[in-house]
């Protein structure tokens, strides 16, 4: 049977079965090489108060919030474009 994509939507390899992780917009359980990882660095303090305080010479401490969400999530979300049916066969992505 022909198939759309040369990972089959997957990063596995041949690895053999991955754990599962939960998407953190609907909830459901996903493979974790198959999820689409979003990081971003949360701060306490506000941007504006966070400039003044570091051109004091403060250090100012934050954390790596990291989510994952499934396919259709990130869809929704943006954080995966949908590609063209004729991209999508492509094995290569085009840099341009």
């Amino acid at each position: 049977m022909p198939f759309k994509r040369k990972s089959r939507g997957r990063s596995k390899g041949s690895k053999g079965s991955s754990g599962l992780v939960q998407c953190a917009n609907c909830g459901s359980m996903v493979p974790r090489d198959k999820a689409k990882k979003s990081t971003r660095r949360v701060s306490f303090v506000e941007p504006q108060l966070a400039k003044e305080l570091r051109q004091k010479g403060t250090y100012l401490s934050s954390w790596v919030d990291t989510k994952y969400y499934c396919i259709s999530c990130a869809v929704h979300r943006g954080i995966v474009k949908v590609r063209a049916e004729n991209e999508r066969h492509s094995r290569y992505r085009k840099r341009y």
